[in-house]
């Protein structure tokens, strides 16, 4: 005869089999949305011919517009109305529209003028970054591994800024302006979602003035169809992004945060065809060094690394 398992084990094993499913589902939702931030700069190089700055106003109109969707068919508007009575919430998310609309436009930039390596080397500093702004604003400690890993970070900067045929603006700009967007986030219990709605709100009615008053640029339909997509390009991997963190471990989704822009590092080289010059390799090894330190560290004392929300 087959013995029939007790009801508090299949209980557990049932409880382990939805936990297990979760985490699947989980790690696919992350990959999609590290996968689609990654491959961005093809979206933003198809509108090359578009100015940087009407990009960025569609792309908050379009934002808004598909957010505003999903939190009506949600029907969240409640949690809205409590952020826009909130004057901090307010304040510190106004601050935030304003650095996440210079990431926003600094990126787009990037792609049109073929320095999407450049963007990736950025994006490869935020995290680091981010630790290092814990360390002066939030009062946070850090061991000396990691700070041995920001060092390399910050020397990784200085070889592209003495080496190269400039200072590499466009990947600290990009650094620096996420990774203080991370910091006013910090600071916030605002659902993801909901904060990038309200924010782009705030930025809409300037985003709508620029458009009305700006030349317009003569494009075809499949141009203007490819500028409504904007919304659904920045909204959906930040919704993937929401699931992911509440099926798996933050360990894991931070161990995956490296992806998108080593992704967007292999978009420039092989598809872009962007020059990969010595001082550029130089740069992009140090950096990946001090991400394998602070990456080993962690694992060495179980802490898993900081997860920024990439835009």
């Amino acid at each position: 005869m087959t013995a029939t398992p007790e009801p508090d084990s299949a209980h557990a094993t049932s409880a382990t089999e939805a936990r297990r499913a979760s985490s699947r589902v989980g790690l696919l939702y992350c990959l999609g949305a590290y996968v689609i931030w990654g491959v961005i700069p093809i979206y933003f190089r198809a509108l090359s011919n578009v100015p940087p700055l009407i990009i960025l106003c569609h792309r908050i109109f379009w934002c808004a517009l598909f957010l505003g969707i999903i939190i009506t068919i949600r029907r969240e508007w409640k949690s809205i109305r409590a952020i826009l009575s909130d004057r901090r919430k307010l304040l510190l998310l106004s601050a935030g529209a304003v650095l996440i609309a210079l990431n926003w436009l600094i990126f787009i930039y990037a792609v049109g003028i073929r320095q999407v390596l450049q963007a990736s080397l950025g994006y490869f500093i935020t995290p680091l970054l981010s630790i290092a702004l814990g360390v002066f604003f939030l009062r946070e400690r850090l061991r000396g591994w990691q700070w041995l890993a920001v060092l390399i970070a910050v020397a990784g900067v200085a070889n592209l800024a003495l080496r190269a045929s400039g200072f590499p603006w466009i990947a600290v700009s990009l650094a620096l302006s996420f990774a203080f967007y991370g910091l006013v986030r910090k600071k916030l219990d605002v659902n993801s979602l909901h904060g990038l709605l309200v924010e782009t709100v705030i930025l809409l009615p300037l985003a709508l003035v620029l458009l009305a008053v700006l030349p317009a640029t003569k494009s075809p339909p499949s141009t203007l169809g490819l500028l409504s997509l904007s919304g659904i390009v920045t909204a959906v991997p930040l919704l993937l992004f929401g699931g992911a963190l509440r099926r798996m471990d933050l360990a894991t989704v931070g161990f995956l945060q490296y992806l998108g822009p080593t992704i967007q590092f292999f978009v420039a080289t092989w598809l872009f065809r962007e020059g990969l010059d010595t001082a550029k390799l130089v740069s992009f090894a140090l950096c990946w060094l001090a991400i394998a330190v602070y990456i080993t560290e962690s694992l060495l004392t179980r802490n898993p690394p900081a997860v920024d929300e990439p835009e």
